[in-house]
């Protein structure tokens, strides 16, 4: 199993100097993957943005962004942006790809939050490899959309699907599934990777889904305290004692506790973790580089 670590864009306080910092970080140490996950209407940094400065700085890593909430976007406009991504990054873009829960983002960025986002996700991430595999979208233009990503076909897409039925509708057109746990919870996991398997047999397809997830953790002294700060913060659009209901779930705080985390997940036949961070601390990265190293 092989463990990402997202850069900390929904910790407060992130600047140029910390995010060059955990890019660099991540990518000399033992982790697979650097990532980023995509809000509007919150005090983070934009997710493209900041992961070309990532790929800029980094040589060896998988660029992901988990995820891009797709229906926020021109699906034409994204496909450029994900294939200049690509290009800076030398080939090295993983894409995540959601419809989004939170419908404040969706008012911010004038799009239409309604029950059809898994529908117009599935239809633009179509079109978009249309462009990737350099069809004219435009009658009678010149050229195609470019610039080409340098992943031939563009780069593998895995899906934000939680619940069953997603993951099933993800089997017809996606390469793999990417989930979240906040324990992370074994049967839960255990449930998705089985659920997504079968969908993929019976859809036909002859390679099985990438089954990548992720979840919170918190180390040190304090760690208890960050992580419901954190979580306080980041899950305050779920209303007022949402984060005190989800805590106790989160069991993710020493490093005992992160490492049985990863075993587990790596006895469910989990092909890559992706670790979220509650500090903005670069000294972090080296932490869980100990672990998992």
């Amino acid at each position: 199993m092989h463990v990402g670590l997202n850069l900390p864009v929904m910790v407060p306080g992130l600047d140029r100097h910390a995010i060059l910092e955990w890019s660099r970080r991540i990518d000399s140490g033992p982790f697979s993957s650097l990532c980023a996950g995509e809000r509007v209407n919150f005090p983070n940094p934009e997710i493209l943005v900041t992961l070309s400065a990532a790929a800029a700085v980094t040589e060896r890593v998988k660029i992901v962004p988990t995820v891009f909430v797709v229906p926020l976007h021109p699906p034409v406009l994204l496909a450029k942006r994900i294939a200049t991504l690509d290009v800076l990054s030398g080939g090295r873009v993983v894409l995540g790809v959601g419809v989004g829960a939170r419908e404040d983002d969706f008012v911010a960025a004038g799009a239409v939050f309604d029950n059809k986002k898994f529908t117009r996700m599935q239809a633009h991430v179509a079109l978009m490899r249309r462009i990737w595999a350099g069809v004219h979208i435009v009658a009678g233009a010149d050229r195609p959309t470019e610039p080409l990503p340098m992943q031939l076909g563009g780069p593998e897409v895995l899906v934000g699907a939680l619940a069953a039925p997603s993951i099933r509708r993800a089997a017809s057109w996606a390469d793999g599934i990417t989930g979240f746990s906040f324990g992370p919870s074994a049967d839960e996991v255990r449930f998705a990777w089985e659920t997504a398997r079968t969908a993929w047999r019976t859809a036909g397809r002859e390679q099985g889904p990438r089954l990548t997830t992720s979840f919170w953790y918190a180390l040190g002294p304090d760690a208890r305290r960050q992580l419901d700060e954190y979580l306080c913060r980041y899950l305050n659009f779920m209303g007022a004692g949402a984060a005190g209901a989800i805590a106790p779930m989160v069991r993710t705080t020493s490093a005992a506790a992160l490492r049985d985390a990863l075993t587990m997940l790596a006895d469910l036949g989990t092909d890559e973790v992706f670790l979220v961070p509650t500090t903005a601390d670069p000294d972090d990265v080296h932490r869980v580089a100990d672990i998992v190293a």
